[in-house]
């Protein structure tokens, strides 16, 4: 027998567009001049401070959170830390994330700021 089913629609077309926000031939944008201020480049910034992330994980037994440690990466939907009181790391989703404190101060780049 043949179990093999082609995919009808091997770009993601659907109907009047492209599902997942990709175009086959899209050109990506690599210059980094054009970053915005998103939460994920100001945490890359960042990177190897002590932090305490703040998350509130609604409806679930956890409530409110609050994750101590070392920053180690930043996503657009993720943080990564560590905490070296007990050599745990966390993947945290920053859907569920209300605010972000240092221990010192940060480094932060706006490409768009008034320099005058």
């Amino acid at each position: 027998m043949n179990y093999f089913y082609p995919n009808p629609n091997p770009y993601g077309y659907y109907g009047g567009g492209y599902i997942g926000g990709y175009y086959p031939n899209q050109q990506q944008n690599t210059d980094m001049s054009d970053e915005q201020s998103y939460i994920e480049n100001i945490l890359r910034l960042n990177l190897g401070k002590t932090v305490s992330v703040y998350m509130n994980f609604e409806n679930s037994q956890w409530g409110s959170k609050i994750f101590k440690g070392k920053l180690e990466a930043a996503g657009k939907d993720h943080i990564i830390i560590s905490d070296p009181s007990n050599n745990m790391r966390y993947l945290l989703l920053t859907i569920y994330l209300n605010y972000v404190t240092f221990d010192e101060e940060i480094n932060y780049y706006y490409p768009y700021q008034n320099t005058k």
